[in-house]
């Protein structure tokens, strides 16, 4: 039961969201005429066009495979790098003095910036654009999950040493368990942004997949498949969001029910 209301009290924010989005995206029509019906297309002209016209919509489903195969992968990578350096950082210091500095550094730099370094080096294919979206993943989730290393009991931390555990067993059945609200906190927020960084990788990269039709829709005037287009990835993402906030809910449940509260 603790767990239904956990997941209730998740989901229901997210669709009174949509629904004010909804409601913004109406308005903002209609407060600015200017935008002109061709150029501002309504929620009911996204579901029309999407509805009627099989061919477009054939097209735009399959550029978003390919964008969330690019996403996954990204995804994938970019969440096991936050975890494998996290865990460096925290049991040794000395590692993480000298490479979180070159870590933030990079982080600073402008992604449009680097892509042309990074298609230069890794290529304009799946595995280019894979390496933007893991970037993007990175070092958020990097940062989060290190702060949740590091909450974990000093008591119970001490406990383990004094069995004579290491460095890695305190981390592994202290520290790991103590960041899992850290670790899918950090999963959600990378959802969304491993598709932003695959659609940034397919514009300048690849050339494939959404990333890059929806480029391609803005000078010949296709305004209909640019706002249909946005819809579908930005309804993907709250839904992949979601997935992960309940199956976060899920897990947290297990340990009690204040388990992953602040």
């Amino acid at each position: 039961m603790n767990a239904v209301r956990r997941v209730g009290r998740f989901i229901i924010p997210l669709i009174i969201s949509l629904i004010l989005m909804l409601v913004i995206w109406y308005a903002f029509l209609e407060l600015f005429p200017q935008v002109g019906p061709r150029v501002g297309q309504t929620p009911g002209d996204v579901w029309t066009y999407l509805v009627t016209k099989d061919s477009a919509r054939q097209a735009i489903l399959s550029d978003l495979r390919i964008t969330l195969k690019d996403a996954a992968i990204g995804f994938g990578v970019g969440m096991v790098a936050a975890l494998v350096m996290a865990a460096l950082f925290v049991t040794l210091p000395a590692v993480e003095q000298s490479f979180m500095p070159v870590a933030m550094l990079l982080r600073s730099v402008p992604l449009v910036a680097l892509t042309p370094i990074i298609v230069l080096v890794f290529g304009r294919g799946l595995f280019g654009v894979t390496v933007l979206a893991a970037i993007v993943v990175f070092f958020p989730a990097l940062v989060m999950i290190m702060t949740g290393l590091r909450s974990a009991s000093t008591q119970a931390m001490e406990l383990v040493a004094a069995y004579g555990g290491s460095r890695w067993t305190r981390l592994r059945m202290v520290a790991v368990p103590a960041a899992l609200p850290a670790v899918f906190a950090a999963a959600r927020i990378s959802v969304p942004g491993a598709l932003i960084g695959a659609l940034l990788g397919e514009w300048l990269g690849s050339g494939t997949g959404l990333g890059s039709s929806l480029i391609r829709a803005i000078p010949t005037f296709q305004y209909d498949r640019l706002w249909a287009s946005i819809v579908l990835v930005t309804l993907v993402s709250v839904l992949l969001y979601a997935i992960v906030g309940v199956i976060e809910n899920l897990v947290l449940a297990r340990f009690g029910p204040d388990a992953g509260r602040a």
